[in-house]
Parts: C-alpha cells; structure tokens; sequence
C-alpha cells in the first residue's frame, strides 16, 4: 500500500474544505424556504426568518398538501419523468450501441450530426412551430418527447459501450444471441452505472422543465409542477386574498416557500438511491472517446 505524502494530504484536507464550504453555501437557499415553510405568519410579515423557523407551524404545508391543489401538477411532473426517463433511456440505448461498433461503417458521419446538435442549437420559433405542427401544443406529451434524447447522453452512453468487453459478445453470438438479445441480457444489466447516471439526468431534466410547458402549456389542468409553483408565486392561485384572512397562520412567502420545498423533495428523497451508481459513472464520457 502506497503512502500518503504529507503534501497529498494537505491537498486533499484543503480540497475537502473548499467542498464542504460550497456544500454549505449551497444548501443556504434551501435552509432558508424550509425555514421560512415552517414559520408563522407574523414571523414572515416580521421578516424574522434566516436559517431557523421561528414560531414553527406547518399550518402552511397544511394548506399546500390539502388545498392548494398542487397534487394534480404532482403527478403530472411524476408521470412524465417516469415515463420520459424509461424513454429516453430505452432510445438512447438502442442508438449508443451501434454507434459504438467500430464495424458499423455509418457510425462516424452520424456522431458528426449528433456533435453538430450540441453546438447549433434550433432557433426557438422554428422549433416552437415544429412541434405545434406535431399537434404537441397543449399536449401532455410535449412534457414528455423533447427529452428523450440529447446528444450529451448518448455520447456517454456510447464511450461506456465502447469499453465493454468484446470477448463476452462474441461468446453470447456464438452462444445464439441476436443483436437485441446481446444488448437487452447482457449488455444492459452490466450497465447499471451508466443507466443510472443518464437516468438521473434526464430524471431531473424532466422534473425541472419550465421553459416547454410554459411555451406550450396553456390548458391550466396540464401544467406541470414549476408552471403551478409559478402561478402560486405570482398570485394565481389568489394567494393574496387567502392570507388576508385574520385567522390564519401563514403568508404568500409561507406558502410559496412550502411549495417550492415540495417540488425539491423528491429529488433530495430519490438522489441516496442512485449515489452509488451516480459517483461510478459521473466521468464515464471523460474515459474514452
């Protein structure tokens, strides 16, 4: 076992501080909405709340998870990450494999328009009218089709199928396996680090969207998550007028802080799961081009 300098130590206690100062950093924001969920209504008008609650009530997520009909917007978002997620990951599958073999002679010109798609984005009125034209204006599936497959993605996907073994293909086509069969009993259940970290990927994509719906999205019974949070910020909801009421104990901060918690929540509950997977395949695309 090799020896840790006394330099590379030092490097590693500074690099551990500087990240552990930006994890703080980072997590302010978040601290601050939760603080500010959990407080009352005259801490809020007060302007009394940092970090900490104070006067802790949950008179506000009360009145977010049995009133503010944002469920509805919940599993709209849900759905749609799901089902875009097994999507995406499904397509971006069975294109990265192909591309991936050195003797699929098309492979090099069709990465050329793929990279050609991450340095030239599509102009936003031609792409507005093209999916319009494909009947996905105020359409569910808007939320769903545009992000099933980027080019960052399959390139990662591509380098980590490049280094599978070759000996272990050719044994299963030697064995009877077709093409299909290779990639869906052999290739992808040795994948789990790639799939999970594409899946977080688009997962969260598909979970943050707001400039699609909000494009596309008029129909107010299909807005996603971030479109209802919005409307609640902006007072869509008549939030003005519910926290004018004498009697309750929350305020349009208070509500809009619980809702904008609520939508991160998942994400923050469904991350330990894939950690392990996530931190093995992070740098997948940096291996090997």
């Amino acid at each position: 076992m090799i020896k840790e300098s006394a330099r590379d130590r030092l490097f590693s206690g500074i690099i551990t501080i500087i990240l552990v100062i930006l994890a703080i950093i980072a997590m302010i924001p978040l601290l601050s909405e939760i603080a500010i969920s959990l407080s009352s209504k005259a801490a809020s008008d007060m302007n009394r709340i940092n970090l900490l609650p104070v006067e802790f009530t949950l008179d506000s997520w009360k009145y977010i998870l049995t009133k503010g009909k944002i469920w509805p917007a919940f599993f709209i978002t849900l759905s749609a990450a799901l089902m875009g997620t097994l999507l995406a990951l499904a397509i971006t599958s069975l294109m990265a494999y192909p591309l991936s073999k050195p003797r699929f002679k098309a492979g090099k010109f069709l990465m050329l328009y793929v990279v050609f798609t991450m340095i030239f984005k599509a102009p936003t009125v031609p792409y507005f009218l093209t999916l319009k034209g494909m009947g996905l204006y105020n359409s569910y599936w808007v939320l769903v089709f545009p992000h099933i497959l980027t080019a960052y993605n399959l390139i990662i996907m591509r380098t980590f199928f490049r280094q599978f073994p070759e000996e272990i293909e050719e044994a299963a086509v030697i064995d009877g396996c077709g093409h299909f069969r290779l990639l869906a009993r052999i290739v992808l259940p040795s994948s789990k680090a790639v799939l999970a970290t594409l899946g977080l990927f688009y997962g969260v994509t598909i979970w943050n969207q707001y400039q699609h719906p909000l494009m596309f999205i008029q129909d107010m019974d299909l807005f996603p998550l971030q479109l209802k949070i919005r409307q609640m910020i902006d007072g869509g909801g008549d939030l003005q007028a519910i926290t004018a009421v004498k009697h309750v104990n929350y305020t349009e901060a208070t509500l809009s802080a619980a809702a904008v918690v609520f939508a991160i929540l998942p994400i923050l509950v469904f991350y330990p799961w894939l950690q392990k997977y996530f931190a093995k395949g992070a740098m997948l695309g940096s291996v090997k081009g």
